[in-house]
Parts: structure tokens; C-alpha cells; sequence
């Protein structure tokens, strides 16, 4: 079966879906998908931007396996082609061969080799802060009560993982001369300073907090901008800055927090960005009974469970909305978006086997 994977993920490799600048359209890849899927009923939808969605139906399946095919940009730092799969001892070596377009061609292998009932949706705008293809789909009638997002979890079946908020603040200040007794106070990246202090002791404060195997809470100022040079205050700045809740952390509790801390009296506006609700998402009671939910569907599937992740994954889009949601694909996290990002051929191998078995049940 793998020589059928490494044919798919060889052809899959070589459309150029990097996201940005995610110059993709309806044709390309999604042409290729379509000839392999004979048998499914097949709808794309354009979302606009680059964001395409593939639906591929067979049966009357109630299980959805999601697989996103846009990959992050390439660099200079790549050894050879990045679009140009190659094999070298037990590696596949490409852009998207971990993350994760070795699932999809696992899943294209599985469906050539059983004739059950199954349910595919491929999209193009996971790498991005632009997402659409799963929200759009989501808020359909669509009637699938469980889902199987791919990631690189090593084959194992993640029940739980980190919300995201991405946050945009602008303080202000005063103009003036940098002699001026007020100079320590009037200037909004000193302003800025004593918030970022404050944030960084808040997020101290939570390194006892816990759930499924995750510790604290994750978070990094980004960016800092503002002033002008050293002899003139800084009449603005703006902080640019990420946070990782556990699924026990409620995201706006979080979020009036990081409002209210020192120097907020100078914020001039709070923009959240991008925000990415946990695995599983709820509040504490109804995340954990949804966990253990989807661990009663990982037992029934016989999938080995792995530890909960750091990283955000769309899984948790499907949670909010009410289906019974996991991670689970081929490759290391610790691969993915490197140059030279490689899958293991066991890995592939396992997963192509593993989906063909699911979809043989």
C-alpha cells in the first residue's frame, strides 16, 4: 500500500499551495483528488481568496475525515526543489509531505482499496490568518456526528489540545522632550513596558494550572513598535502579542485580564486578531465530559491515544460545533513547516493502513 501513498503524495507535493500568498483555484490539486475518487459524490466550493473546499461523499457516512492542503511558504534554506518529492532511506522529503498532505494521500490509497461508506472535506486555508473553508462548512446542514482532523500526531489519536488568541494593542502617549519630568509616564512605550511586565507575572501565576497532561498558560509578546528616537517621547506604540489557554481557561476571562493589567489606563484600543477555541472546547465541565467522549471514540476505533498537544489544530472547530472531534495523522509536529520537512515512510504506512481499516468497518 505504500508504493499507492507515495504516488499520491508525490502528485499532491508538486501542486504549489503555499499559504501566503495561497494563489489557489478550483482546478490543480482539486482536479487531481477528483480522479482518484471515483465514486464520491464530489462538491467544491470556492470561498474566495485562495479558499477552496473540497467535499467528497461515498454512502451515508457519519464520520467526516478533514485534511488541509494549503502548506506554509518555503525558504531559501531548502536543500533541493520543495515541490519535488523525494525519497531518501526511510523519508519522504517535500513541502506539505508532514503537514500534511501525507494524510491525503493515505486517504485517497484507503478509499482505491474499500468501498464502504466514507467522507472526505480537503481545504486550502489552514496555514493562514484568513481561515473559511471550516466555518463555512459547519454552519451547512451537513449531518456527520464525529471527525477526524489531520495533523502529525505520530498516529496517534489527540484528544486535547490549546485554544489560540491572537491580540493587537495600541497605547498612546505625549509627544514631548525626552528632559521633561513627565517623560516616564508620558510615553506610551513605556506604558506599553509596564503592561508587558504585568502580562509576563500574570502568566507566571499560571504555571500550577492543568488539564489532560497540559501545564500553564503559553504566551509571547511578538511585537513592539512606537517612537521615534531616543530624545522624544513616544506619543504612540503598538504590542503585538499571542496566548495558548488550557480548555479549562475561558478565552474572555483571559482576554478582560490582559485589559485590566498595569498601564491599561493608556490603552487606546484591544483588537483580538485571530482566536482558536480549545480542544475540546466548553466550558470546564462540558470539555472534560466531551474528552471523554471522544477517548470512548478512539477506544471503539481501537486507535492508541497519545498526550494532549501545545499546538492548535481545527479540531476544535468541529468540537464547538457539537461533533465528537480528535487529531490524528502521519509525521512529528517537530517536522513540520522546516525546511527540508520530511514524513517517515512507517508513518505513512501506518496511517494509509489505519484509514483503510476505518473505512473497511
Amino acid at each position: 500500500m505504500l508504493d499507492q501513498v507515495l504516488k499520491h503524495l508525490e502528485a499532491l507535493v508538486s501542486f504549489d499551495t503555499r499559504n501566503p500568498p495561497r494563489d489557489i483555484g478550483t482546478g490543480g490539486i482539486f482536479d487531481y483528488l477528483r480522479s482518484q475518487l471515483e465514486g464520491f459524490r464530489i462538491e467544491v466550493t470556492d470561498h474566495g481568496a485562495g479558499a477552496v473546499s473540497m467535499l467528497a461523499v461515498r454512502g451515508n457516512p457519519t464520520r467526516l475525515f478533514n485534511v488541509h492542503l494549503d502548506t506554509v511558504p518555503s525558504s531559501e534554506a531548502w536543500s533541493a526543489n520543495p515541490l519535488k518529492l523525494r525519497l531518501t532511506g526511510d523519508r519522504a522529503i517535500g513541502l506539505g509531505a508532514c503537514d500534511i498532505k501525507g494524510a491525503a494521500a493515505g486517504l485517497l490509497a484507503a478509499a482505491a482499496g474499500t468501498s464502504g461508506d466514507a467522507a472526505f472535506l480537503f481545504s486550502t486555508d489552514e496555514e493562514a490568518n484568513d481561515a473559511r473553508c471550516i466555518a463555512a462548512f459547519l454552519a451547512r446542514d451537513h449531518g456527520f456526528r464525529e471527525a477526524i482532523i489531520a495533523e502529525p500526531t505520530k498516529c496517534e489519536a489527540v484528544l486535547a489540545h490549546r485554544g489560540i488568541g491572537s491580540v493587537l494593542m495600541k497605547f498612546r502617549g505625549h509627544a514631548g522632550h525626552a528632559s521633561g519630568a513627565d517623560a516616564l509616564h508620558a510615553s506610551a512605550l513605556h506604558n506599553a513596558m509596564r503592561w508587558g511586565s504585568a502580562a509576563l507575572e500574570f502568566v507566571e501565576s499560571q504555571s500550577h494550572q492543568r488539564f489532560g497532561g497540559l501545564t500553564g498558560l503559553r504566551f509571547n509578546i511578538g511585537r513592539v513598535e512606537g517612537g521615534i528616537k531616543a530624545n522624544m517621547i513616544a506619543p504612540s506604540a503598538e504590542v503585538r502579542f499571542g496566548f495558548r489557554p488550557l480548555p479549562s481557561m475561558p478565552m474572555d476571562a483571559l482576554h478582560e485580564h490582559f485589559r485590566s493589567l498595569h498601564g491599561s489606563a493608556a490603552i487606546e484600543s484591544y483588537q483580538e486578531t485571530f482566536h482558536g477555541p480549545s480542544l475540546p472546547s466548553g466550558n470546564i465541565a462540558g470539555a472534560e465530559q466531551r474528552r471523554l467522549e471522544a477517548r470512548d471514540l478512539a477506544d471503539a476505533l481501537e486507535l492508541p491515544i497519545g498526550n494532549a498537544v501545545d499546538f492548535w489544530t481545527e479540531a476544535s472547530l468541529f468540537s464547538a460545533a457539537g461533533l465528537t472531534a480528535m487529531v490524528y495523522g502521519p509525521g512529528d509536529i517537530a517536522q513540520a513547516h522546516t525546511a527540508d520537512e520530511w514524513v517517515a515512510l512507517d508513518q505513512l504506512s501506518t496511517a494509509a493502513s489505519t484509514y483503510q481499516r476505518l473505512l473497511a468497518q
